[in-house]
């Protein structure tokens, strides 16, 4: 079952998001690396679709033209953002993450 992510930017407490790190900063580096797996991960995806439809001799009507195509797009367009994925996935525990040890050198 796929969980509702959603669509537009909502207000979040500032405070509930530092929570479970106990620093808004490491929050922030943490959210932003999963978006931009996400991201990296949408992105390879939808060019392995469209990578069906590319032709070694397409003119601009003929890219225009192929409905198939411009519906993959659109589907990629109305999906969430990545970084509002990646909230989400922390919000609900479901975004595993690690805080590297700093060394005892001086």
């Amino acid at each position: 079952m796929e969980k509702k992510v959603p669509t537009n930017t909502i207000t979040r407490d500032i405070k509930d998001l530092a929570a479970p790190t106990g620093n808004i900063y490491e929050t922030v580096v943490i959210l932003s690396k999963r978006a931009n797996q996400i991201a990296l991960a949408e992105k390879k995806e939808l060019a392995k679709k469209l990578e069906d439809f590319r032709g070694e001799r397409d003119t601009m009507d003929e890219v225009f033209e192929n409905k198939e195509q411009i519906e993959i797009s659109k589907y990629y367009e109305r999906q969430p953002k990545p970084d509002l994925v990646a909230i989400s996935e922390f919000e609900d525990g479901d975004l595993y993450y690690r805080v590297a040890q700093e060394d005892g050198a001086a």
